[in-house]
């Protein structure tokens, strides 16, 4: 059983951190209590910011020795509270705010060392400065750090061509659960030294270490691209047209959104300086991105000829292609303002839900369908990254309900039959966002015995006082 720290730990901790690295003060703590989406709000005896490696190696040390559970937080924007502590108050908040070097940036390599504290945008901004980019981007760009997007493996828009985050990390620096320092920052790309300690840890959720840096790839930078914006009536029409597109323009695909029009609409009605792309509006739209390095065919004229093709064939309703990089911003601003449109409506019950590809058109209409009819007066806004499988699959409440008290009454029913749903699909109840506090109990609901049994054994051995974000993945 995890303790809370005593006075003397406290005050070991404040000595060796100094002012910048500890408060106790529940102002400077109240931001960092509350998940992202405003749901748990949770108790901390301190919060913790260490400045390098050697800080955090010594809090979690000291945090061993007496037992007392650590919270390893980045930029809070945790879609399942996996950065929020529970509300015993025994918990240390250990942010990776302070440890914001980029270390290395190599054009030889194609990789930039950056600490765990990092923001997304900024190693976007050192790449860019060098012709060179890091191909990973989310909504959540200017406050996601490098710490909370290994820890969530998170996925985002370009999954299609460069895969999630495990798929971009080269090397990792990470704490271990003993207080030793993992130094696997060498960004090998052939490493047959066992077991592969870099991949487990992403993903983990902050549960078996803390990462404190890593080696990503890099990708040469964008010297054209292509973003279009297209209505149609039928999603399997949308997954023709990426087969289509695929096979004429290849990997220069990187993304492919799919948009329901009730989605578009919230995101007219609540984001400021934002306008309907197409004269009509269509039942679903896509939002698709061709990219190309310096020296490669320019995807604009061979996206636009697919695309015509695709209208010509009555397989496409109408189209547009941005004529400029503000145009083509702005048509991002679309999809990436959903989330923010969506929680200005009001609350939902969301689920972030993977299936196979060739399942997804079909779930997306008749999955939808399945909840409505079951649950009286919900209204669902299904959409996501139609290239790899996401499903970003939210039910609103019926009109008139009070949000919170619907949500803690319903959400979980509604929760258990969307996961069952996927489940039949042979889906997964977490793409990108994780598991953390919110799916936790479904996760060991749905997971199986093996795989369940597997990951408990995987966190006895490296965390055997259960220390490191009790509560989150796994119980």
């Amino acid at each position: 059983m995890s303790m809370p720290p005593s006075p003397a730990l406290l005050a070991t901790l404040a000595a060796e951190l100094g002012p910048r690295g500890y408060t106790d003060d529940p102002v400077d703590m109240a931001p960092w209590l509350t998940d992202w989406r405003g749901r748990i709000t949770g108790k901390a005896a301190a919060l913790l910011s260490p400045a390098d490696a050697g800080q955090v190696q010594t809090i979690v040390r000291l945090a061993g020795q007496a037992g007392v559970p650590l919270v390893p937080q980045g930029g809070n924007t945790s879609m399942v509270a996996g950065a929020t502590p529970d509300d015993t108050g025994r918990s240390l908040i250990v942010s990776t705010r302070r440890m914001r070097a980029i270390r290395l940036l190599s054009t030889e390599d194609n990789v930039a060392v950056a600490e765990a504290g990092v923001i997304l945008s900024d190693v976007h901004e050192a790449a860019e400065a060098q012709e060179r980019r890091f191909p990973l981007s989310l909504a959540a760009k200017g406050s996601a750090t490098i710490g909370g997007l290994i820890s969530t493996n998170a996925g985002g828009t370009q999954v299609l061509r460069f895969g999630t985050m495990r798929a971009l990390l080269l090397g990792i620096e990470a704490v271990l659960p003993s207080g030793d320092l993992f130094e696997g920052l060498a960004a090998l790309r052939k490493d047959n030294r066992g077991y592969d300690l870099r991949q487990l840890l992403a993903g983990a959720e902050g549960t078996l270490g803390i990462v404190t840096a890593a080696s990503l790839r890099l990708v040469p930078a964008v010297a054209a691209r292509a973003v279009a914006w297209v209505g149609l009536d039928d999603t399997e029409a949308a997954l023709t047209l990426l087969r289509r597109i695929e096979a004429q323009l290849g990997d220069t695909i990187e993304s492919f959104e799919i948009v329901p029009a009730e989605a578009l609409r919230l995101v007219l009605a609540h984001i400021p300086g934002t306008r309907a792309p197409l004269g009509n509006a269509h039942p679903w739209n896509l939002l698709i991105e061709a990219t190309a390095p310096r020296g490669a065919p320019d995807p604009r004229d061979p996206l636009t000829t697919v695309i015509g093709e695709a209208i010509e064939a009555g397989l496409v309703s109408d189209a547009t292609i941005a004529a400029s990089e503000a145009q083509a911003d702005a048509l991002w601003k679309l999809r990436e303002s959903i989330s923010e449109a969506e929680r200005a409506d009001g609350m939902a019950a969301k689920h972030d839900v993977a299936l196979p590809v060739s399942a997804m058109p079909r779930f997306l209409i008749d999955g939808a369908a399945a909840v409505e009819a079951r649950f009286a007066g919900v209204r669902v806004i299904a959409f996501g990254h139609l290239g790899d499988g996401n499903v970003h699959f939210n039910v609103r409440p019926p009109i008139g309900a009070d949000d919170r008290a619907w949500l803690e009454g319903e959400g979980p029913a509604i929760s258990a039959f969307v996961h069952d749903l996927v489940g039949s699909e042979g889906g997964s109840l977490s793409a990108e966002h994780g598991i953390g506090q919110t799916k936790v109990a479904e996760f060991m609901r749905t997971a199986g015995a093996t795989r369940l049994g597997v990951l408990r054994a995987i966190k006895g051995a490296l965390d055997p006082a259960g220390i490191m974000n009790p509560g989150k993945l796994l119980r």
